[in-house]
């Protein structure tokens, strides 16, 4: 067997509260990462100015990221950073403002680079040179403050690509569910669809190990225990915490496992139609477990463990409970208009097929099942 490495955030502070270490660092100036009005509105951003100033730092904030962050908006935050000079950067907000500020980070250390040098796993160059990193999610779903992966847009070609490095691991993640407490219901079911994709996929990842795969199988538990109960009760703090720390077991299993074919398809479809992350997941989810099937027996391994007598019957029912539709085409979130669908299939299952998640995906999917897969969960069809 060659040799493995597993990664995780050296520090992680958790639970009521655990914003108020930001007082304890040690440092000059750090860059404030975030993305819409909502830490603003919610006075997460004075606060996080508060405690940085008490702990001696001036701070700058770079905020509107969009929850597609593209090349654009990172290079604007690096040159921010540039200018500044932060020997912290605090990303504070949704997945979309972390995985942002890790590749204004790279830039910021790197400026000599250009998107394409980065987009190969493995080739971003080693960072810590001049700043550290710090992750504090306002959402509990991409568990961006745990891995190493980033995804960003690039607009002028419609694709998303996920960035992988293994030094973009924060040194610090933040979790308080203080923050996640304020998301609207169809975020709060959309993320938690996302974890629990993410423990889905890195229990049955051809590089899952016996030290992914406990921290999945916990995940995927806590989202069924609990993901219900904060969709309902948006004010359930205790269902809150849950989530919050099940998005970091998850991101701590597939940031070492890596993921599979829903992640490939869903950064495609995302990237030509603009649906949410976590809602692609979702409803991509139950057609990829029908097709994974008949390469792996892991599904059947966390049914034993958890007690779940069919997961992809589980995650449906879930959905339902949700309002998360069953099939892209009754999705109206965005128009997903049938004549466009057809006229991208191809460009986007190539795509697809040649993301960098693909290639952790059980059995050997080639482009042409890709495409049957988009088909199926487009329109509602079994898996073939």
């Amino acid at each position: 067997m060659s040799v493995m490495c597993f990664s995780i955030p050296r520090v992680v502070y958790y639970g009521d509260g655990a914003l108020e270490k930001l007082a304890d660092l040690t440092g000059k100036r750090a860059a404030i990462v975030t993305g819409g009005s909502s830490m603003k509105r919610f006075g997460f951003l004075d606060q996080a100015e508060a405690l940085l100033k008490k702990a001696g730092i001036e701070s700058i904030l770079i905020d509107g990221v969009e929850p597609n962050p593209s090349v654009q908006t990172v290079k604007r935050g690096a040159k921010a950073m540039l200018d500044f000079g932060p020997d912290w950067i605090v990303a504070i907000g949704g997945g979309s403002a972390l995985d942002a500020a890790k590749v204004m980070w790279c830039f910021y250390e790197h400026p000599e680079l250009s998107f394409e040098d980065i987009i190969q796993p493995g080739s971003m160059p080693c960072l810590r040179n001049k700043a550290k990193f710090i992750a504090i999610p306002s959402t509990s779903g991409t568990a961006s403050e745990i891995t190493a992966f980033s995804v960003i847009t690039d607009t002028d070609n419609h694709i998303k690509y996920p960035i992988v490095a293994a030094d973009m691991v924060p040194d610090i993640a933040i979790l308080d569910p203080n923050l996640p407490k304020t998301m609207p219901k169809h975020i709060t079911a959309n993320t938690g669809m996302d974890v629990m994709c993410h423990a889905v996929e890195a229990i049955v990842s051809t590089a899952a190990t016996a030290f992914t795969d406990p921290y999945a199988i916990q995940a995927i538990k806590m989202v069924l225990n609990n993901l219900p109960t904060a969709y309902n009760e948006p004010d359930n703090l205790e269902a809150r915490e849950a989530m919050h720390e099940a998005s970091a077991l998850a991101g701590m299993a597939f940031t070492n496992a890596s993921l599979g074919l829903v992640h490939s398809m869903a950064h495609k479809i995302g990237g030509e139609f603009g649906v949410t992350h976590g809602l692609a997941n979702a409803i991509l989810l139950p057609y990829i477990i029908s097709y994974n099937r008949q390469f792996s027996d892991k599904y059947a391994y966390a049914e034993k463990i958890l007690g779940v007598a069919d997961l992809s019957e589980a995650i449906k029912e879930m959905n339902k409970k949700m309002n998360i539709p069953t099939c892209f085409k009754d999705c109206t979130e965005v128009d997903f208009n049938e004549a466009k669908f057809n006229d991208v299939l191809d460009r986007m299952s190539k795509h697809a097929f040649e993301d960098p998640c693909t290639l952790t995906n059980p059995g050997n999917p080639t482009s042409d099942d890709v495409k049957k897969l988009f088909e199926a969960a487009f329109f509602g069809k079994v898996v073939a």
